[in-house]
């Protein structure tokens, strides 16, 4: 069984960091590309940004600078830091498996994810 739980939502105001997990089971996620997405309500799941399984990796131009992707092989997680965050940030966060080795991009992710989706976690930021 393909597993993901993802956590570290929060509210937070303007300016604010949060860093959020993904945590997978029933694989091993060091051998994959995982990106993060953003979904809102009625929309489809957004690519956000995308580590490889070799450590390359992608931000959207509206993340870029601001959030981090990381990988813990060991731990099966796979991390993003999220800074001077925006009130259009506000989102529920997922992480999925890109079906790709050792690259991605904006249309890597958008061609090759995973449909299998955990219940994601919750950002909001506000003033």
């Amino acid at each position: 069984q393909l597993q993901f739980v993802e956590s570290g939502g929060d509210s937070v105001q303007p300016g604010g960091s949060l860093r959020l997990s993904c945590v997978a089971s029933g694989f091993s996620l060091g051998w994959d590309t995982v990106a993060w997405f953003r979904q809102d309500p009625g929309k489809d799941h957004e690519g956000i940004s995308c580590i490889s399984d070799d450590g390359t990796t992608y931000y959207d131009d509206f993340v870029k600078g601001r959030f981090i992707i990381s990988r813990d092989n060991a731990a099966n997680t796979v991390f993003l830091q999220m800074s001077n965050l925006r009130p259009e940030d506000k989102s529920r966060y997922y992480c999925a498996v890109v079906g790709v080795k050792r690259m991605c991009d904006r249309a890597l992710v958008a061609r090759y994810a995973s449909d299998y989706w955990g219940q994601g976690t919750q950002v909001t930021v506000s003033s």
